[in-house]
């Protein structure tokens, strides 16, 4: 369903490894990670194991140096593949802990939440359907964070590290 492979030096060049599932530990495997190809799917790359740290969202294509997927620094130890969706996306976000305060619905991409919802952090939302990448900043830069279906009752259930929260996206891809 999809195939990423994994090269130790810039260019595809080096030590390589391919794989076709999630991997929580990368590191018996390859002692750095400097470029990769996907072939097929949407993969987040993890910067420590077991799905920790910083993160990067990759898609079909060649990314012969970390700058193209975003990465800050060669240190990719796990990753995850991302299942295929075909439905609708749906998501609340909520401006206080334990999903009080503001409620908003997002179905679609957002480049900017202050725009749109007039909100600059998100402190607990709910996943309903799809799954969706969070960045730290608008227009889709700065940190990025993996949210699968499921509640999120405060910003440290989905790894951040403060609330602010400048732009959603949806995970879609053709296998």
């Amino acid at each position: 369903m999809g195939k990423i492979t994994f090269f130790e030096d810039r260019g595809f060049q080096g030590r390589r490894y391919e794989c076709t599932s999630d991997q929580p530990n990368l590191q018996p495997y390859l002692s750095r990670c400097n470029s990769v190809r996907v072939d097929s799917g949407c993969w987040m790359l993890y910067e420590r194991p077991h799905y920790q740290g910083h993160q990067y969202l990759v898609r079909r294509g060649d990314y012969p140096d970390s700058q193209h997927w975003m990465g800050q620094s060669d240190s990719i130890r796990s990753c995850r593949l991302i299942p295929p969706h075909t439905g609708a996306y749906r998501m609340r976000i909520y401006e206080r802990d334990d999903f009080r305060g503001q409620m908003s619905e997002i179905t679609d991409d957002c480049l900017s939440l202050q725009d749109h919802f007039h909100l600059n952090e998100v402190h607990s939302l709910n996943v309903l359907e799809g799954w969706w990448v969070l960045y730290e900043m608008p227009s889709y830069r700065g940190r990025q964070y993996l949210l699968r279906p499921g509640e999120y009752r405060r910003y440290l259930d989905w790894g951040a590290v403060n609330a602010k929260v400048g732009s959603f996206r949806r995970v879609m891809d053709f296998y």
